[in-house]
Parts: structure tokens; sequence; C-alpha cells
């Protein structure tokens, strides 16, 4: 039995917006992230998983029981998931010691590790106004943790935070997986955010799931140009430009990431091109290079060349299915 069961679940919104017949599982402490477009059901998705909003057909089980909706109960929510929302917010001119304290049930010794856990120890005297958005950020998360959650559900967590802030947080979720045993299951339509964090990633696009798989497979073998570029920079070959390559492809077009071609002055086994535009991006250089009538996208660690030279472009691709 699958810790989390999403099972064909649908809503129609006001704004016109529908999940349709979303299914899938989550295993206990397996992190899964959500990708996709603003408007693709993210959001909607969390509030019913969480028990904040009421789907239309389809049901959700977690550890075995039905997760029941705000038209269902009282009071909207389950007491074992906790959710952040995009819209948290803290009581204003409030000290950060008062706030998690309340209500807060742990032992002193218990407290102190969460409060390390979520990298908040050294502004419990600071008051609310006086903190950065990250810093809220991880203190509406420990509110949520003091309630010992068994699943935490995060929407949108990266967004709006610098990187360092990001950083911070990204470290603070592998604690609360690793040292509270806590599962995760959040969104984020940064690719930096979700390829290095996730086990599994699901891609949506209009309230639909379009791709589902690891990390690794969702990124070099997208099955749409939506999916790949919600990961990256990519180039769409039809099968003729992929000939010239050495590729043979069944599909009308493939898609081949930056980094898995390759420049070089040598003409054995290289396609002529001339360098059009070179671009610095800090820990790579990616090169455009025109081929005949079309362009090719070069990812290099070290650049060696200028604009308007003559080179030859290879596919280093070598065990790796191309998709």
């Amino acid at each position: 039995m699958a810790f989390l069961e999403v099972q064909q679940i649908s809503k129609k919104l006001q704004e016109g917006l529908q999940i349709h017949e979303i299914s899938f599982e989550q295993q206990a402490l397996q992190k899964i992230a959500i990708a996709g477009e603003s408007g693709a059901g993210k959001t909607t998705l969390l509030k019913m998983i969480s028990g904040h909003a009421q789907p239309d057909g389809g049901t959700i089980l977690f550890n075995g029981k039905k997760v029941m909706g705000p038209e269902e109960k009282l009071l909207a929510g389950h007491k074992e998931i906790g959710y952040l929302s995009q819209e948290h917010d803290l009581l204003h001119n409030y000290k950060v010691e008062d706030l998690v304290w309340f209500g807060n049930n742990l032992s002193d010794e218990e407290a102190a590790t969460l409060f390390e856990i979520c990298q908040i120890d050294n502004l419990m005297k600071r008051k609310t106004d006086q903190l950065s958005g990250g810093e809220k950020q991880r203190i509406a998360l420990c509110m949520l943790l003091i309630k010992s959650p068994k699943m935490l559900i995060l929407d949108e967590p990266f967004s709006n935070l610098d990187p360092i802030h990001t950083e911070i947080l990204k470290a603070v979720l592998e604690d609360i997986t690793e040292r509270l045993q806590i599962t995760c299951l959040l969104t984020s339509h940064d690719p930096n955010d979700t390829l290095s964090w996730a086990d599994e990633i699901i891609v949506m696009k209009k309230g639909q799931i379009i791709q589902q798989g690891t990390p690794e497979i969702i990124y070099h073998q997208p099955v749409n140009e939506y999916v790949a570029g919600m990961f990256g920079r990519y180039n769409l070959l039809t099968t003729e430009q992929a000939a010239l390559f050495g590729i043979e492809v069944n599909e009308r077009e493939i898609i081949i990431r930056p980094e898995d071609f390759i420049i070089s002055a040598n003409s054995e086994n290289g396609v002529k091109g001339i360098v059009r535009k070179i671009s610095f991006w800090g820990s790579f250089y990616e090169v455009e290079v025109r081929v005949d009538e079309f362009k090719i996208i070069v990812r290099i660690r070290k650049n060696e060349w200028k604009v308007a030279e003559k080179v030859f472009v290879s596919i280093a691709i070598t065990n790796r299915k191309l998709h």
C-alpha cells in the first residue's frame, strides 16, 4: 500500500481550469516534485491532497484512509498533513519565540532539534517585521512541524527566495526527510529546485499529467517540447537534421540537450557550422552554431571559440537513449 494514493482526482474551477482524472502514488519518504507552468493546476491539486479543497471526483488515500475535503468535515485540512501555501504569513509585531512556542507540546530537547533543523534558533528574539522572506518561511514551516505531521506539502516554496535562502531551505528539507522522517511533496516551476531534490517528478499542463518519471528521464527524455522547456534549454531537430549527425529516429522530431553536442576544429565525424553567438552563464558557456539553415545550441565548460569562426559540431551521446 502506498503512503499517498491519488486516484482519478478531478475538479472544475470557476476560472475554467479543470483538474482531469489525475492519478499517482507516493511512497513513504519518497520526494516528489510537481512541475508545470503557472495555471497548470499545481496549487489546486495540493489543496485537494491536503484536504483544503474538495475534489469533484476521485479519491485521495493517506495511509490507506480517505482524505476528507472541507465539505465533509468541520475544519479543513488533514491533521497529519502539513500544508505550506504560497500566501503564508506571520502575525505582525510578535517575537519569533512567542509564535513557535504557542501550542508547542514538544519537550525542550525536541523543540531545540526542530529549531536547529529549520535554522531559526538564532532568530528567536527577533520580531516578525525584522525578518527576511526566507526567514519568515522557515518559521512558518517550523510552526507546521511543531504539530508533528507525517507529510509535508509545500506550494512553490522556493519562489521569491534569493539563491542563499534557497540553498538554506533545500538543506532544511533534506533534514526534515532524513532526521524527522517526514515525507515531502512540493511544487515548483524552476528546474534548479526540482532536478537536484526530487526522487520523482510529475509534470502538469492544463490540469493533466503530461509526464512522470525520475529527474534523469524527465530531463533527458522529455515527451514533448513543453516538458523539455520546463527543465532548460534544448535543441529540436527534424529527422533530416538529426541524420546529419548520424542520429536515426522514428519520430518526426527529436529533442537533444545542449550538453549532448560537442564543438571541435576537426572535421572528422562533425557537421560544419559557423559560431553566431557565445553566452556566458557562470559555470558554462552556450555557443549558438549555425548549421545549414538551422541552429544548434552547444553547452561547453571552457570557451575556445569566437563569433564567426568555422567549427564542426558532433553528437556526444554514447550510451544514453535518445528520445
